[in-house]
């Protein structure tokens, strides 16, 4: 790693500013648990927004009832929740259409963590507080600690309750976060009080979740995790401005780590200081040219110690440098450490003197950093010692010749005046073989060289007497250039190595960028993305795609690799966690494939699966970096390719819908005109010539006439709704009317089944559309008489229940088929209640979802047991009912 300049700001923070540029500001008002005030918090500070002229809205905030809180949601505009019919009951979800349509400059989105109904446009609500961002609308969220994707399983170690709804660490990174914390004491009066929870769930929550010690454990954990925050976003102030010094308003820990087996002790150190001081660790290896020929056991050993950290919470990182010093001291004031713990081999004097020891250069080299050394036994010298430098009997005989060659030219061109300038000329073979060969071939050039000077050129001549003592400086300066140079000319190569390497992986990825950008199909994608993790990794590679809850494999290389059991319970453990599994990782390790998941916004969406021939370790720690950049760019692209056939998808079933409408809107006019004509017609014919024979005649053409009627009645509708064109008339309706209106209307459908109203005329009135309910109405009772027994009973009931009231329309007939329950009310579904042929369109149900859905109302379906039949549910929720006025009554005095 090439070291930074400190004083030029990181280009890493003016990519991050550039990242946050036109995207809204999120604040997250944090908690420890439910009850201590983050809601009302939040509507505090955004009451405080509004009387600075804040253009303010709130998209969703959960008042669980509590007047106070209700109270002061009352100076916003309050956005309508868009309505999802849910699998059990109604849910109301935040409308993120309507919020961009109307773009407010801050908008409150309450419990970031909530999981949205099925059918949303993002499985989770953070998705959409992502979107509104990216939109440019600053955000006020709410969440608990224990729902934090990296604190999710600390919380469960201690609370005993796992909590399924989490966010991402990234939401909170670039959020300011507000800590909102009462004493434990207070909260659980709070909850003793009933301001919680209701008095059964607090009984509970109490002997649980909400005892003293674990509401102490999450005040505590959302204290350092808003802290973290903050020490997150000075660093990232600091590099921005290129600030030197740590600026140690937390403490921060660094472990140097290598492949001796001692380095799982220092590990463990680490993470007892880190946890005594309350502050992150990492654990770093920095990658030289020795630790670059590391043999298998080496690697593994290596790989292991860095799974260690992950799995005791810390971080990791590889980092190339000249050598383990210079590496360490970049990475301590890049990331403002604090705190070192490196480890100290038991070594002889005589080898540190000899190769330097890295604990007293990196004392003597960092400043303001406190330094522990941990003794690592004696095992870490002989994992840990310099390989030497081995030089070929080849490299000693060219040097021999350059020094013969020098030797030769010298005493053809010198005379006697100019002897004294030959010394330079030996400066030529002892720079070239040092440069070339390294130190023994350089040090050997040297003293060749003051050899074949002092014989041929000193006096007395072809002797190795030294006459002049300051000829002898000269024999001694040939020697401490060769060494210099030497030493220059290894670190030099080294510099070199790690320059290359950097750009062999940057041009790989470069050209597998460039060929991913031309490709359009799954399968080709997949062949490109094995066949360049083949070549950068030397492994074979495959990759597998979820297919009907399973994993299919799209791609071997080479081809025909087959997976054994253990490595396809590796894979799908991989595809349902999203973290990597296998050989060389911490997870099924008995597996000879290590899996990687190809992670995005959606999930995993594929698997990539690598293996080595020879049985090693298929990643080697220094090369973590650059397949997490090609597996990145590999999920972009998959990502793409599948968003653009969906793309594609969604306008072919748009072009559909259109179509279907526009056949439907022509249909329906072009036979209401002559229906009306048929009609009109057939009441001219009774009237003028009915006879008590043609009676029947009439009568079917009446009936037949007047279904047709309804048939093209309801494509209209369909029509009105899928086109959007409802023109809804909200008024006061009587139930008791509306539902005696149609049964008046269905009497002749309805002619062979008795009909049971059980509708209390004291429910209160609702606010509907009495046109629209009306024809709710007609087809479900259409319905019922067309699938119930003949002769029986079709009943139209209504209750009051606690959150509003319920209309239901039952028969007693075959009821609906074990799962049509839900998709009863598709269009043109047409579902069996018996062997007789049903007639109809299929559209019936489904305009009573479309009418009932515009007017706020919950439509579903069930199927009974005792009697036997189908029921259909019309709910009422409590906002449109109509309230009776209080009467006003006067003390007596």
């Amino acid at each position: 790693m090439t070291a930074r300049d400190p004083d030029r700001p990181a280009p890493e923070a003016f990519l991050r500013a550039a990242a946050q540029e036109g995207r809204g500001r999120l604040k997250v008002f944090l908690g420890a648990a439910p009850g201590v005030g983050k809601t009302y918090e939040m509507l505090t500070d955004a009451a405080a927004r509004v009387r600075e002229g804040v253009d303010v809205v709130i998209g969703v905030v959960e008042t669980h009832g509590r007047i106070e809180t209700e109270a002061l949601t009352r100076p916003f505009e309050i956005m309508p929740r868009r309505h999802t019919e849910g699998s059990v009951r109604a849910l109301d979800e935040m409308d993120i259409d309507a919020i961009l349509a109307r773009k407010p400059r801050l908008v409150l989105v309450d419990e970031l963590a909530h999981t949205n109904a099925p059918g949303s446009r993002h499985p989770k609500r953070y998705q959409d507080v992502d979107e509104l961002l990216a939109a440019g609308i600053d955000v006020f969220s709410t969440v608990n600690v224990q729902h934090i994707e990296s604190l999710n399983d600390v919380v469960a170690s201690f609370t005993r309750v796992r909590v399924r709804e989490t966010v991402p660490d990234r939401m909170l990174d670039d959020a300011d976060i507000e800590v909102v914390d009462i004493p434990p004491d207070e909260l659980i009066e709070r909850l003793k009080a009933g301001k919680v929870y209701v008095p059964d769930e607090a009984a509970r929550a109490l002997g649980h979740f909400f005892s003293r010690t674990n509401l102490q454990a999450l005040r505590e954990l959302a204290l350092r995790r808003a802290a973290q925050a903050v020490d997150a976003e000075m660093l990232g102030d600091l590099r921005a401005r290129a600030l030197a010094g740590t600026f140690a308003a937390g403490e921060r820990v660094l472990v140097a780590v290598d492949a001796a087996a001692s380095a799982a002790e220092l590990v463990r150190a680490a993470k007892r200081l880190a946890d005594a001081l309350r502050a992150p660790w990492t654990a770093l290896h920095v990658e030289t040219e020795r630790t670059r020929r590391l043999d298998a056991a080496g690697q593994s050993r290596l790989a292991a110690t860095l799974a260690l950290a992950v799995q005791l919470g810390g971080g990791t990182a590889t980092i190339p440098a000249a050598n383990v010093v210079d590496g360490l001291c970049d990475f301590a004031a890049e990331a403002r450490i604090t705190q070192i713990v490196v480890g100290k081999s038991l070594r002889s004097w005589w080898f540190e003197r000899r190769y330097g020891s890295v604990v007293d250069a990196l004392v003597r080299g960092i400043d303001g950093v406190a330094v522990h050394v941990l003794p690592t036994g004696k095992g870490a010298a002989q994992a840990t010692a310099p390989r030497r430098t081995i030089t070929r009997p080849m490299d000693y005989l060219w040097t021999l010749l350059m020094v013969a060659g020098v030797t030769g030219i010298a005493e053809i061109v010198t005379g006697p005046k100019t002897v004294n300038s030959v010394d330079m000329m030996y400066l030529v073979p002892v720079l070239t073989a040092a440069t070339i060969w390294g130190l023994r071939a350089g040090v050997f050039a040297g003293v060749l060289s003051a050899l074949a000077y002092n014989f041929f050129f000193l006096p007395p001549l072809y002797t190795f007497t030294i006459a002049d003592p300051a000829n002898l400086v000269t024999v001694l300066v040939l020697l401490v250039v060769a060494v210099i140079v030497s030493q220059l000319a290894a670190r030099t190569r080294v510099q070199a190595d790690l320059a290359a390497s950097g750009a062999r992986a940057n041009a790989a990825l470069a050209g597998f960028s460039r060929q991913l950008t031309g490709v359009t199909t799954v399968p080709e994608l997949a062949q490109s993305i094995c066949a360049e993790i083949a070549r950068l990794f030397d492994v074979r590679a495959v990759m597998m795609l979820p297919k009907r809850g399973d994993l299919v494999l799209v791609a071997a290389v080479p081809p025909g690799d087959e997976l054994g059991a253990v490595e396809l319970a590796a894979a799908r453990w991989v595809a349902d966690k999203g973290r990597p599994a296998g050989r060389g990782s911490d997870t099924l390790t008995a597996a000879d494939w290590l899996f990687h998941p190809l992670n995005t916004g959606r999930g995993t969406i594929a698997v990539i699966g690598m293996a080595r021939d020879d049985g090693r370790d298929p990643l080697r720690p220094d090369s973590l970096a650059l397949l997490t950049s090609v597996l990145d760019q590999s999920a972009l692209a998959l990502d793409r390719i599948q968003l653009e056939a969906e793309m594609a998808d969604v306008a072919q079933l748009r072009e559909r819908d259109r179509l279907r409408a526009t056949l439907l809107a022509s249909v329906s006019h072009d036979l209401r005109t002559p229906l009306t004509s048929i009609v009109a017609a057939a009441n001219e014919l009774r009237a003028t010539a009915a006879t008590t024979a043609n009676t029947p005649l009439f009568d079917t053409l009446d009936a037949e006439t007047q279904r047709l009627r309804r048939f093209v009645a309801n494509l209209l509708d369909m029509a009105r709704i899928e086109a959007g064109a409802l023109n809804l008339n909200i008024v006061p309706t009587d139930l008791t009317d509306a539902v005696a209106g149609a049964v008046h209307d269905v009497r002749r459908a309805l002619a062979d089944h008795p009909i049971a109203l059980a509708v209390p005329p004291d429910l209160p009135l609702v606010r509907i559309d009495p046109q629209l309910f009306h024809h709710c109405l007609i087809n479900l009772l259409d319905n019922a008489g067309k699938y119930a027994d003949p002769g029986s009973t079709v009943t139209i009931a209504a209750t009051r229940r606690y959150d509003g009231i319920e209309l239901t329309v039952t028969d007693e007939g075959p009821g609906l088929p074990p799962g049509s329950e839900a998709r009863i009310f598709d269009t043109f579904l047409r579902v069996e209640g018996s062997d007789r042929t049903k007639d109809g369109t299929g559209l019936g149900l489904a305009i009573v979802k479309g009418f009932a859905e515009a007017m706020g109302l919950t439509v579903a379906a069930g199927t009974r047991s005792d009697p036997r039949g189908a029921r259909f549910a019309v709910l009422f929720p409590e906002a449109l009912l109509v309230r009776a006025p209080a009467v006003a009554t006067e003390a007596a005095e």
